[in-house]
């Protein structure tokens, strides 16, 4: 049986659930009808199905994040719109990494952003060579969201701080030797996976199966040679630290670190930095909590508006940041984007 909602196909094959994230030309990114189909079809299923494949549509993307020009366009004239979304979004998030049966995320092609948030919390994670991740949020003014805060402190050393505040991409076995994906299986055999998925009758056939497509690739992680100036670096106790730990290495990686770190809006990556260091020692409905009253401060401040402004309508590249310093954002700025909001407005993930 197959229900048509255009944005998001949902299958049913026996006791099986496929949903499929069906925007091929946006690159699949989820917008707020898109969290509201997907919520619904996984509760619903946790109970009648033995499992559920996500993947999406076109071949180019599984998900490139969610629509934030619609959300900042929204916010520009004042439409809350963007609450709205974050909700929902955290919500499917949150019930992701709780879920009762097993939950297989086919990340191939670009994951970014809320891609990442519909796949990094299930237990099943298969890229492909053709997989491309990144959290790019510091610069649009944003963070990375989607529990990022309780995935990216869990990877190995400081990586998860590094790939948070530079946006730095990582393409096929990378993804897999970060912790990111479970398995990486070439690209043409994901149509083989999925009809052999949809033959197993216990979580041990899943894990069976899963381990026979997987490609077992023996090339080094490409961030390996940087992994120590990572963890030293990235360890610092303040984004300003990190600063002057890059200028003092003065590698020609370290040079291109900062010169990445200068484009991101300076809250942003202060609010960042703080949201792993939080998020090391949460659970994940908590993390979701405190990024949802992230969330919200950013769309109802500046960097946001601005940081997707330059980058994605005007696209001048050139945005004009508020503070435009690091120095200048105060520990009562990034304070601020983390207080609770008033009790109707909390994140309450319907679990």
């Amino acid at each position: 049986m197959s229900t048509e909602e255009s944005d998001v196909l949902t299958r049913e094959i026996g006791d099986k659930g496929i949903i499929i994230l069906n925007r091929p030309k946006a690159l699949n990114s989820l917008n707020l009808s898109m969290v509201n189909k997907i919520y619904p079809a996984l509760k619903k299923w946790e109970t009648t199905k033995s499992l559920v494949i996500v993947k999406g549509e076109g071949g180019k993307a599984f998900c490139a994040g969610g629509d934030v020009k619609a959300i900042a366009l929204a916010a520009f004239k004042g439409d809350k719109m963007g609450h709205e979304f974050f909700r929902w979004e955290y919500t499917n998030n949150g019930l992701i990494g709780t879920y009762k049966i097993p939950y297989i995320a086919f990340i191939d092609g670009i994951v970014m952003g809320g891609g990442v948030g519909l796949s990094v919390h299930g237990p099943y994670r298969v890229a492909t060579e053709r997989s491309l991740f990144a959290m790019p949020e510091t610069q649009i003014g944003l963070f990375p969201d989607v529990g990022g805060s309780h995935f990216l402190p869990r990877l190995e050393g400081r990586l998860g701080w590094y790939l948070a505040l530079t946006g730095v991409r990582l393409k096929g076995a990378d993804i897999f030797k970060a912790g990111i994906a479970t398995h990486l299986v070439d690209s043409s055999k994901l149509n083989n996976l999925e009809e052999d998925l949809l033959q197993t009758s216990n979580e041990s056939d899943i894990k069976t199966v899963l381990a026979k497509y997987h490609n077992d690739n023996k090339s080094e992680f490409s961030l390996s040679p940087y992994m120590d100036k990572i963890n030293h670096c990235f360890g610092a106790p303040t984004v300003e630290e990190v600063f002057i730990r890059l200028v003092k290495d003065g590698s020609q990686w370290a040079e291109e670190t900062i010169k990445t770190l200068n484009k991101m809006s300076p809250t942003s990556l202060k609010i960042t930095y703080r949201q792993l260091e939080y998020g090391k020692s949460l659970n994940l409905l908590d993390c979701l909590r405190m990024e949802y009253r992230m969330a919200v401060n950013c769309v109802n401040n500046h960097d946001f508006r601005e940081g997707v402004r330059a980058l994605l309508i005007d696209k001048d590249q050139s945005p004009k940041w508020q503070p435009a310093t690091l120095e200048d954002v105060t520990d009562e700025i990034v304070d601020s984007y983390f207080e609770k909001l008033p009790e109707k407005q909390e994140l309450k993930p319907k679990l």
